[in-house]
């Protein structure tokens, strides 16, 4: 039996670089189901503190009875607090952790069992309200296909002569997956463009029809978001060429693992993923805890 769990092996930090020097090898240890905590991070550590927000981040840590991290937990207002994956015990003592800080928490996104069991105990502790928000899937890419066929046309990576069409298809995709933007479009496009994370698929005559975005390399690891195509030109096949292009050119880059998240709630993206070489990795749940 695994020694008992507390409220004070919880340690907590606002210091991003505190953070990753006491969180590091575990998060590198499975950089798939850590890749949130991967990418905010370092998102954090090139922006500041305010990146996500106007408040600052809280970051976390489990610390076991052998001295080594067993979990890690980020909250970026107004986004949900994450957590890494968590048994029953761990979940109990964090909430408890949570509420000795005063530690306000309205919204809450793990893998399923953990956001089921924090959802659980944050409402036995506090009487607030849990409901089921978005329910995602992470996967993996194994081996690429292609989709058959192909639309006409061709992949490019977006330049600085794209950055308007970023700016809007970014704002697009925010206001069509109902997320909080994480800074304007224009810092998100300038981002992505300092370092080619943007390819666009054009037809034959060069106009632009859907985009895939691509995170940077961390721990190996690299996530495609966003993928977008406007309303109007969707259902023939632009969204699938070019997430197989630009998870290509990824993996030529050397990217050891590609990974991307999809809503459950549309089977046509799922399955248009499953198609081209992704496969599922995890489940992940959000829920809305109002008061």
């Amino acid at each position: 039996m695994s020694p008992r769990t507390h409220a004070s092996d919880w340690h907590f930090t606002t210091d991003v670089d505190e953070f990753l020097a006491e969180t590091r090898d575990f998060l590198h240890s499975r950089p798939d189901l850590h890749t949130v905590h991967l990418t905010v991070t370092d998102q954090l550590r090139r922006s500041g503190p305010r990146a996500y927000g106007d408040r600052p981040p809280l970051l976390g840590r489990l610390v076991r009875a052998d001295g080594r991290v067993g979990a890690a937990l980020l909250h970026t207002p107004p986004y949900a607090l994450r957590t890494t994956r968590l048994t029953a015990e761990e979940t109990e003592t964090l909430v408890d952790a949570l509420l000795d800080r005063g530690h306000p928490v309205t919204g809450f996104a793990s893998e399923q069992a953990t956001a089921e069991a924090f959802a659980a105990a944050w409402q036995r502790g506090t009487g607030a309200s849990a409901r089921l928000g978005e329910r995602q899937r992470l996967y993996r890419l194994d081996e690429l296909t292609d989709p058959a066929p192909l639309p006409e046309g061709r992949a490019r990576v977006a330049s600085e002569a794209d950055r308007e069409l970023l700016v809007r298809w970014y704002g697009g995709f925010v206001e069509e997956a109902g997320l909080h933007a994480a800074g304007d479009g224009g810092e998100w496009a300038d981002f992505r463009l300092s370092y080619g994370g943007v390819t666009l698929w054009e037809t034959p005559d060069g106009t632009p029809v859907s985009m895939a975005g691509v995170t940077p390399t961390i721990a190996g690891q690299a996530r495609i978001a966003p993928v977008y195509t406007p309303r109007e030109l969707r259902g023939r096949g632009y969204a699938g060429a070019v997430t197989a292009q630009v998870s290509r050119a990824a993996l030529a880059e050397g990217v050891g693992e590609l990974l991307l998240f999809t809503d459950l709630a549309n089977p046509t993206s799922n399955a248009l993923y499953q198609r081209i070489g992704y496969r599922p990795v995890a489940d992940w749940a959000e829920y809305d805890l109002g008061a």
